[in-house]
């Protein structure tokens, strides 16, 4: 068995990598106004890890046939994401089910435009992440927000009774949920997917299930696919992939999975001819066959680094406020304690400490006073950060 070192740190500049080689980019985005090769970037959702060695090995195979034409997604392709969610979940997918897709965002904003009208209303459940307000504005639909309940325990649960109240207006026709929740980490229990499916299905609402974190959830935890908890599922279409769950957002791969006909229609002639590159093909197939022992090693030490972080947090900032995710490996910083500005919080961290985070309100005005941070990093660099930013806190203890 191959141990992985998730400890040494792997210098990303010059690799063409977004957090590491786009400062000007992030500036641009107006993510933050600091940018220098001093930053330490803990924004966006990828990993500072080596990816797992079968999947190295099936790519090294693809280079060295050294011809890159038109790929197609063989019979071995779908075979390999069927077993992967038929031996974690229990799920029993289709291969006429799966449609490949070159991005999340991208088939979130094919989804909308396939299954909604300009104007109509789509619910989603801030703080979100920002993406989910894109795809339904950006095409010209109306954010319904179901907004998420914070309990004094940090812990978000969903309303229901405003959902129903959504669900049952005459202009909304879809749902986009994120389970597991980014930016909160939560993860919605089959009851209240059950409930979430009832309600959509009874009112003629379409769900789009963003579920690409379900592989990466705290050990001891249990994520359930939506599928699995309805009663029904011609209304479901369920977006998942390798990207976060590998580390693998560059090679472009997420399957969309939609079990009923006229869905699956609808989704392909919005979205047209979409071809995988031999890359993602070889990747995909190593990753879901042969990837298992890597993902294990690497949920140890992202669930230690979770933790790393919450310890070093009621030590040093206790007036930081955040729950351990059940998901994901995002932590939700709730920094209101402080009683100041979110002007000044982020002042402090992104161009005093010099730290690269994501400003809550990108999540909706839920998120004011919150910062995400994304921890798959080695914890060398991870207390670097967190001790930058305990610096120019320290007047405020």
């Amino acid at each position: 068995m191959m141990k992985y070192d998730f400890d040494t740190p792997i210098n990303r500049r010059n690799t063409y990598a977004m957090k590491w080689d786009g400062g000007e980019l992030i500036k641009e985005f107006g993510l933050t106004e600091r940018y220098d090769e001093d930053t330490i970037p803990l924004f966006t959702a990828d990993m500072d890890f080596q990816v797992a060695e079968p999947v190295v090995e099936a790519l090294r195979k693809t280079v060295d046939h050294q011809i890159f034409g038109y790929t197609i997604a063989p019979p071995a392709y779908y075979e390999a994401i069927q077993k992967w969610f038929s031996d974690k979940y229990g799920w029993e997918i289709g291969k006429e089910e799966i449609i490949y897709a070159p991005g999340t965002v991208h088939s979130l904003n094919i989804a909308v435009k396939a299954y909604s009208e300009k104007g109509d209303g789509v619910i989603i459940q801030r703080p979100v992440y920002p993406p989910f307000t894109s795809a339904v504005e950006g095409n010209g639909r109306t954010v319904k927000n179901n907004r998420l309940k914070r309990e004094e325990s940090g812990h978000y649960r969903i309303d229901f009774e405003d959902f129903e109240k959504l669900a049952k207006e005459d202009d909304t026709s879809m749902f986009i949920m994120c389970n597991p929740h980014n930016p909160t980490g939560n993860i919605f229990q089959p009851e209240d997917l059950a409930r979430l499916a009832d309600i959509c299905h009874e009112n003629g609402v379409t769900i789009i299930a963003d579920e690409i974190h379900g592989d990466l959830i705290r050990i001891g935890e249990t994520f359930t696919p939506i599928v699995k908890a309805s009663a029904h599922t011609d209304h479901i279409v369920t977006l998942t992939a390798i990207n976060k769950t590998f580390n693998l957002a560059g090679l472009h791969c997420t399957n969309v999975v939609i079990t009923d006909e006229g869905l699956r229609k609808k989704f392909q002639e919005e979205q047209g001819m979409s071809l995988p590159s031999p890359f993602t093909v070889s990747a995909l197939i190593a990753a879901y066959t042969e990837g298992d022992e890597w993902l294990r090693q690497v949920r140890e030490y992202i669930d230690g680094n979770i933790d790393f972080v919450i310890d070093f947090l009621s030590r040093e900032m206790p007036k930081v406020k955040v729950e351990r995710p059940a998901g994901t490996y995002v932590l939700w910083m709730d920094f209101s304690g402080y009683g100041i500005p979110q002007e000044e919080v982020h002042d402090r961290i992104y161009n005093r400490a010099n730290v690269l985070l994501e400003d809550g309100k990108m999540f909706g005005e839920e998120g004011n006073d919150f910062q995400r941070i994304c921890v798959p990093s080695p914890r060398s660099v991870l207390e670097e950060a967190l001790k930058r930013i305990a610096y120019e806190f320290r007047d405020l203890h």
